[in-house]
């Protein structure tokens, strides 16, 4: 029997050259985005404001299965991509397992992570739209930087509003923002309306993703020829992001594998969309029946804790509505280290999927998180995010159930990103200082007070 190599990569001729769309498959769309001043299904054209307007096109569209990767796309994806698939040996080897576990590993560029699938794709409509500038959110960074290296490739100017927290955090994320072009503030700051109305209620806080996204979309509305760009949750997102799954699937095809359970972490769902999507269409169609699981931090536990309801995907109460999974566009999430994962909301075609039951959610508290994060990057050498060590998480405790039962089960996860920016998070558990606040009911109840009625 061919012993499978522990790292595969595709050809840039194997990588695949078409977008996914998971929403022509699904068996019921998610329900329509909101106007939020008329509470009536949002158009196409009303988005038109605040996007690219091809990317309000894939926004909406329900009904394109395979989108083509535009050619400049390919060619920049060709910098960093196809990204390996990693057969994780020496872990199984530490578990005692006898599953098998794979990672898609997508920390290879200078973002370290996978956000720079979508970045580039944005950057590149805009462009060709003759849009000159961006403003966005960032929460722990990847998203902020990987959409600055895109538009410094595109000639695009960029603004980003980064929480707070992270922001202090992880001081070297302005460094590099900055070494490609773009202009970094942190969240809540006075340079918006809704920024200085967020700090005048809580002087104090350490902002959110949702507050960030309420500066950014204000601030787009002032500037001349700039649309907002957003790094997760919406369908184009997950759109782009699905390149990360059909490399897996056909990577995976090659060895002869096929994944019984797909885990990723889970925040506002764009990684996890992307690894999942490719397998969730087998599953949709009847071609096979892997378990989907997502992981998120028990600090900010929009699936598993939170209510499936119209909410609004920002702080300031600015953007349409979206029915999802959330917390409450005013909860404020405590600043643990997994910065990308602070978001009151759930995208909505995760959050559909998982409400029709066709994927599984857990929540794990910070410490735990580090201590897979720590035996990871012992075992397999690479110092993974914080964000992407829930997905480690997962898959530890998936490989351990098949030692129980003696399963040969295949698991794939997805390594998002690296943990190089986030020492101080290592230093901290390393000290034995980190922290794990788990949201009381009563907190969760304030932010579902600030819930719309929108049903």
């Amino acid at each position: 029997m061919k012993k499978i190599p522990y790292k595969t990569y595709l050809t840039e001729d194997e990588m695949p050259r078409q977008w996914y769309n998971i929403r022509a498959d699904m068996k019921e769309q998610h329900a329509p985005l909101l106007n939020p001043g008329t509470l009536e299904p949002l158009t196409t054209e009303e988005l038109y404001p605040i996007f690219c307007e091809q990317l309000c096109k894939q926004e909406m569209d329900t009904s394109t299965r395979y989108v083509d990767i535009p050619d400049e796309v390919l060619d920049f994806y060709k910098m960093f991509r196809p990204s390996p698939l990693i057969r994780a040996y020496n872990l199984e080897k530490a578990l005692a397992t006898p599953a098998k576990i794979y990672y898609k590993f997508e920390g290879n560029n200078t973002s370290g992570s996978h956000k720079l699938n979508a970045a580039a794709a944005m950057a590149y409509y805009a462009k060709e739209q003759g849009i000159t500038s961006f403003t966005t959110e960032t929460g722990a960074g990847q998203w902020g930087t990987a959409l600055a290296l895109a538009c410094s490739h595109f000639g695009l100017d960029l603004t980003v509003f980064m929480v707070k927290t992270s922001f202090e955090q992880k001081p070297f994320r302005k460094a590099v923002i900055e070494t490609y072009g773009a202009n970094i503030i942190p969240s809540p700051s006075t340079t918006t309306e809704v920024g200085k109305a967020i700090l005048e209620q809580n002087p104090d806080t350490g902002g959110s993703l949702g507050c960030a996204i309420s500066e950014a979309i204000e601030q787009s509305m002032k500037q001349e020829n700039t649309r907002y760009a957003l790094g997760s949750v919406l369908n184009q997102v997950l759109l782009h992001q699905s390149i990360i799954g059909l490399e897996s699937k056909i990577a995976m095809e090659k060895l002869g594998e096929y994944p019984d359970v797909i885990v990723g972490c889970a925040g506002g769902g764009s990684n996890l969309g992307g690894l999942m999507a490719p397998f969730m269409q087998d599953k949709l169609t009847g071609k096979a029946n892997p378990r989907i699981v997502a992981v998120e931090p028990s600090s900010c536990p929009s699936l598993t804790r939170g209510k499936y309801a119209y909410d609004f995907c920002d702080t300031g109460k600015i953007t349409p509505l979206a029915k999802m999974y959330t917390l409450g566009s005013g909860f404020m999430p405590s600043p643990n280290h997994a910065g990308g994962l602070r978001y009151h909301g759930m995208s909505p075609i995760v959050s559909k999927l998982y409400h029709d039951g066709y994927m599984e959610a857990v929540s794990v508290d910070q410490t735990t998180v580090f201590d897979a994060a720590v035996k990871f990057a012992q075992i397999e050498q690479i110092l993974p995010a914080p964000e992407s060590s829930h997905a480690i998480y997962g898959a530890i405790r998936e490989a351990l159930k098949c030692k129980e039962t003696g399963e040969e089960k295949t698991i794939l996860f997805g390594l998002t990103g690296t943990g190089y920016f986030d020492m101080n998070a290592y230093d901290q558990y390393n000290k034995k200082a980190m922290n794990d606040y788990i949201p009381t009911d009563a907190d969760l109840q304030r932010g579902f007070d600030s819930l719309p009625n929108a049903e």
